[in-house]
């Protein structure tokens, strides 16, 4: 039977153990073969064999507390997932933002489209994104009755000693009430060491031993905790659905010589839009009249404008500058850059790091062990030695709360997502947590040349005359080429108009099939012919020649100009390196990273262009040839990511350890590559690296600050220096701590 995969937005997931309660309980549903759940994107993507009941999915997630909705386009062979676009950016903004927005605090009370009431005040992480102030949601309005409910205990206790510890215990129950509901939900769903249940049988066993005003306290802190933990989950997944909200709602449609007014998503591919001075462009599309600067700074990240004209291609989300514009749309809302940036960060935000599964199969004996500890600091100093229960008991309840491992399992997965916003805002798309963390132990990057080292369009670099100016040369050979689209008329063209130059038409053009062209102009018969096509007529002295031959050395190619069969000037042409390669590849080399350029251009022109960048290469490589090339440096011992436009270069893209496909927009070659630079930019490949480098940092500081804390407040609770009350406070400290420093991330220059 084909394997579907089903796609979910799960709404009021905030911290890892959520994740974990909704993986664990559907993967106990029958037909299912693998879970992702991403708590910074809110989304579950569910592989199944296609005998799984979807609705019995979505009944096991609600039955946690969470809402639950299926995502556009789904439940498509695993095969076809590459090539599907599966518009999900669009219900996501609606679904946590404008919904939030308009019913702030009551995210969980609404009836979601597949009918599902949801059970309320099931999931004390029940905070879809807080679009609206914290104290209308949910949680926050339980947490403040929870405070109040403290703050009228202690005044009771005060006024009424006798009925003191019964007020407490009212207090704790409003908090506690709600949180052991979810504990026994997710205990039933497969997860019976969560932290709800720690948490009710610290508070309970508090109680017990007559410590309930701790109790209530704690329970209050708790409340308090998660609180704070949805706030800073939300300001992560907000960092990525800002992206969505560049893209403007409304477009204007050109429709039989009117224009009226039409909402961005319903563009179809091919329609005309037209877009005013000082306007978001609404669609990715061409530029049909106008020339204008278009600010991408939203997109790229490129401070400065762009200039463009007729047949440029535009971003949705970029901002027109000066003048009007007419743009054919290309892609449809689903399928234009930033849907596709922002459905393949929350993609690679499922797919889990080599640190952050490590830590997920820690975690599982982790908490387990830590009820044991707790247990046996509880009951054996009692039993052995004589030591008063009340104390240990207290003592192994602290445990019990110091040990929750929220801290530690967020701590990979918080700093992974805020890193691929990061990227993905400035044009840098990684696939996956594994992708970024290997990134940053790469040692060799193998780059192709042309279209990425190099622009990839050939320019006129030189102009010899032999009698004639240097314009008239240029004006005679563009004559000649007027109409043609190989790249190197191209270049004479556009050299040509930039210059200024007349092209008068030309009479009787004639191509002469791997020599040239030839044709008549004014009078003069004319003739753009190759080096051994001129010498074959004789046309060239030994100086003349001479002049190619040193051209050629510079990695260029000559075209000759005859007027009349007489030699008149040169033309000499080069794809020339990108503007910022030199930078690029100094950025790798002061980072310890080899740099290799592979090409299957000839020896003198690879050699030229490796000799202005100061890189090692390889030239008359076939496709094939570059695929062994990676695998005898992987052999070296070489971490190797290969760099292409990922189009002809799959197979050497796919044997490196990091392929990258380089290039612009909807082009890239995403499906080949476990990265992309959106910009072409050379120097974008060193900052992937330096970003991956300060992620694994982080995860590292996110580690030690959440063990530290616990190792710490272990020895100190033992000693009996602190309590209940500073166990909470560790653990939601060390979680609130870890969150903050992995979003330190999305703010980073690069």
């Amino acid at each position: 039977m084909a394997e579907s995969e089903t796609r979910y937005r799960v709404g009021g997931m905030d911290c890892a153990s959520c994740a974990t309660k909704i993986d664990t309980a559907v993967r106990r549903v029958a037909g299912v073969a693998d879970v992702s759940v991403s708590v910074m994107a809110g989304t579950m993507t569910v592989r199944h064999d296609g005998s799984s009941d979807l609705k019995v999915i979505e009944k096991k997630v609600t039955g946690l507390g969470y809402s639950v909705a299926p995502l556009a386009g789904n439940a498509a062979p695993a095969h076809e997932r590459g090539s599907q676009h599966r518009h999900d950016h669009g219900h996501d903004h609606g679904d946590h933002a404008d919904h939030d927005h308009d019913h702030a605090g009551h995210s969980h009370d609404h009836v979601h489209d597949h009918g599902e009431k949801e059970i309320e005040g099931l999931h004390g992480h029940d905070h879809a994104l807080m679009a609206g102030p914290w104290w209308q949601s949910r949680k926050g309005r339980l947490t403040i009755l929870s405070g109040a409910a403290l703050v009228a205990a202690y005044a009771v206790g005060h006024l009424v000693p006798a009925i003191a510890s019964y007020a407490f215990i009212v207090a704790m129950l409003i908090g506690l009430v709600p949180i052991a509901r979810r504990a026994v939900m997710a205990a039933f769903s497969g997860t019976p060491f969560s932290i709800e249940m720690l948490m009710t049988i610290a508070a309970v066993g508090a109680v017990i031993i007559n410590a309930g005003e701790e109790a209530a306290t704690v329970v209050f802190l708790f409340l308090v905790g998660e609180l704070l933990e949805g706030v800073a989950a939300g300001k992560a997944r907000e960092s990525i659905q800002s992206l969505t909200g560049l893209v403007p709602k409304n477009a204007l449609l050109e429709d039989n010589g009117q224009t009226r007014e039409v909402p961005a998503e319903s563009l179809a591919v091919g329609a005309i839009i037209m877009v005013r001075p000082g306007d978001r462009i609404s669609a990715d599309g061409i530029i049909i009249s106008g020339e204008s600067a278009i600010d991408e700074a939203p997109v790229t990240g490129e401070s400065t404008p762009v200039r463009k004209g007729v047949d440029a291609v535009v971003f949705a989300g970029t901002v027109n500058g000066d003048a009007v514009l007419r743009v054919r749309v290309t892609a449809a809302a689903a399928d234009n850059t930033i849907a596709r940036v922002v459905k393949l960060v929350e993609e690679a935000q499922e797919s889990k790091a080599p640190t952050e599964r490590f830590i997920d199969r820690f975690s599982r004996y982790y908490t387990p062990g830590v009820v044991l500890v707790a247990a046996l600091v509880a009951v054996v100093p009692p039993l052995l030695f004589a030591g008063p229960w009340g104390e240990w008991v207290y003592k192994g309840l602290a445990i019990l709360l110091i040990g929750c491992p929220c801290a530690l399992v967020i701590s990979t997965p918080a700093a992974i997502a805020a890193s691929l916003s990061a990227g993905a805002r400035r044009g840098l798309l990684m696939k996956g947590g594994a992708v970024l963390e290997t990134l940053g132990k790469v040692t060799m990057v193998a780059f192709d040349k042309t279209g990425t080292l190099t622009e990839g369009k050939p320019q006129v670099t030189d102009i010899i005359s032999f009698g004639l100016s240097e314009a008239q040369v240029l004006s005679r050979a563009a004559v000649l080429e007027q109409g043609s689209s190989h790249p190197l008329a191209l270049a004479i063209l556009n050299r040509a108009k930039s210059a200024g130059v007349p092209v008068p038409p030309a009479f009787e053009l004639e191509a002469l099939p791997g020599k040239g062209v030839s044709g008549k102009v004014g009078g003069e018969t004319l003739d753009l012919l190759s080096p051994p096509a001129a010498r074959e007529r004789g046309a060239l002295s030994a100086e003349q020649d001479a002049r190619i031959a040193a051209l050629n050395d510079e990695g260029k190619s000559v075209s000759v100009l005859l007027v009349n069969g007489v030699a008149a000037g040169l033309i000499a042409m080069r794809d020339e390196p990108r503007e910022d390669a030199e930078a690029g590849l100094a950025a790798l080399k002061s980072a310890r990273v080899k740099a290799l350029m592979l090409t299957g251009d000839n020896k003198r022109t690879a050699a030229a262009v490796a000799g202005m960048l100061g890189i090692d290469w390889r030239g008359e490589m076939m496709p094939e040839d570059k695929q062994r090339v990676v695998g005898e440096l992987k052999r070296q011992g070489f971490i190797v990511a290969k760099v292409g436009d990922g189009i002809n270069d799959a197979p050497a893209l796919a044997a490196a350890d990091i392929g990258i496909a380089m290039g612009g927009g909807t082009d890239v070659a995403l499906e080949t590559a476990d990265a992309a630079v959106l910009h072409g930019r050379v120097g974008d490949v060193a900052r992937m690296i330096e970003l991956s480098k300060r992620t694994m940092r982080n995860i590292l500081q996110n580690i030690t600050i959440a063990l530290g804390l616990k190792a710490v407040f272990l020895v100190t609770t033992i000693a009996g220096i602190t309590g209940l009350w500073p166990a909470i406070l560790a653990d939601t400290g060390a979680t609130v701590l870890v969150t903050i420093n992995a979003l330190r991330l999305l703010r980073i220059r690069i």
